[in-house]
């Protein structure tokens, strides 16, 4: 028979090493869009302040794994990061890569923020009180983000639509 707290903490380190690989994931999206965003400097801007708590996020994650004796996923941690390259890259070829970099900037974000929600419930359940100050501090950070994402899309579209209209490169 299986016991509940290995059931927890398989779910539990399991569900870090996803957030670890995401957080990788993160970091190859927002490299490739700071180093495009030319007529964007707003966002670069933003992306290079989020890069520095993307990177404050993954040692957080490191250190509630080494509570486990646990370590982060190699291969997941790649396979995500390489998926972040190729969807940045997607995005490259469109006359609205601002744009869609946004859109998917936000599901991203909206998508880290549900991931902790739901690593803070597991560490409440299962009774590992010391995750939560992280993961709520991380938690923070990625709302924070949706937000910006969410409120600067106004200013995105409109000059996206005043470069296009003076002929200058709008999409990136």
């Amino acid at each position: 028979m299986t016991n509940a707290d290995d059931i927890w903490r398989d779910v539990f380190v399991t569900g870090l090493k996803n957030a670890h690989a995401v957080e990788n994931q993160a970091l190859a999206l927002m490299d490739r869009q700071i180093d495009r965003a030319l007529n964007f400097t707003e966002v670069a801007d933003r992306l290079k302040a989020h890069r520095l708590e993307t990177e404050g996020q993954i040692l957080r994650l490191e250190t509630l794994l080494e509570g486990f004796d646990e370590k982060p996923s190699g291969l997941k941690d790649a396979a995500l990061s390489l998926g972040g390259n190729l969807a940045a890259i997607g995005h490259s070829f469109a006359e609205d890569e601002i744009l869609k970099n946004a859109f998917a900037n936000y599901a991203f974000e909206n998508f880290e923020a549900a991931s902790y929600r739901a690593l803070i419930i597991l560490a409440e359940s299962g009774g590992y009180a010391a995750a939560y100050d992280p993961l709520a501090a991380t938690l923070e950070e990625e709302v924070r983000m949706a937000r910006w994402v969410d409120e600067s899309l106004p200013m995105l579209v409109e000059k996206h639509l005043e470069l296009r209209r003076a002929g200058e490169n709008s999409s990136r």
